[in-house]
């Protein structure tokens, strides 16, 4: 049960939390920004290596739409890891700096670009799988099921969402995503708290988002199949 905390829950908030610290690039300056990337790298490969199954089921079993959504998800999420990866090797100056690949500014962009992307992607993976986690979360905290907190959660869910929604404008995500220049950066020398707050709850709120979505599409699924039963 402890490995499968540590492998459902605690490794997966570990790569989140190096992903949004590295984001804060200007406050932690080069050095400890690919630190962290080093390590989440290396938490993802150990992630990779405890899912591996995942993979070799991929050609067994029946495809609605909600595991075209996890595929879709997971392909997605996959090239941009390998870009900010592959981006990461050639731009390093302080793990790989005996290498000195380049200093394209081209490739920084890039770098950054991709980075703001596998934020988004790697919350809406949280999401698609979110009902295991609570699983599994439950399992290790014994909690039985009560109708009274689930309220809550569902009510936590939806304070999320509308902070999450906030938290996107104020980090001004969009234009991030949408490979656009902002004149306007997060200014560390006055409050660092913050940033780190504002993209947990954008990262939160997509996931939920996300986690609901699947729902839908399991319903409309369940739906589908009742009136495709019924017509036969």
């Amino acid at each position: 049960m402890l490995q499968s905390a540590r492998d459902r829950l605690l490794l997966p908030a570990g790569m989140m939390s190096l992903l949004i610290a590295g984001l804060a690039y200007w406050w932690l300056d080069n050095g400890p920004h690919e630190i962290f990337g080093t390590a989440m790298f290396g938490f993802l490969g150990w992630h990779l290596t405890m899912n591996r199954r995942w993979f070799v089921k991929l050609r067994s079993g029946r495809y609605d739409a909600r595991r075209w959504v996890v595929l879709v998800t997971h392909v997605w999420l996959g090239i941009t890891m390998t870009v900010l990866i592959v981006t990461s090797v050639f731009i390093s100056r302080s793990v790989l700096s005996f290498a000195q690949f380049s200093n394209d500014v081209t490739i920084i962009e890039l770098h950054w670009f991709s980075a703001y992307w596998v934020a988004i992607i790697v919350a809406v993976h949280a999401g698609t799988h979110w009902t295991r986690v609570m699983t599994v979360a439950g399992t290790v905290l014994r909690l039985s099921p009560s109708p009274t907190r689930s309220g809550v959660l569902r009510l936590a869910a939806l304070l999320l969402l509308g902070l999450g929604a906030w938290s996107f404008t104020v980090l001004g995500v969009s234009t991030k995503l949408m490979f656009g220049y902002s004149v306007e950066f997060w200014d560390f020398t006055t409050a660092v708290s913050p940033f780190f707050g504002h993209w947990t709850v954008v990262m939160a709120g997509v996931a939920v988002l996300s986690h609901y979505a699947m729902i839908c599409l399991r319903l409309l699924n369940k739906t589908r199949i009742r009136t495709t039963e019924g017509q036969t």
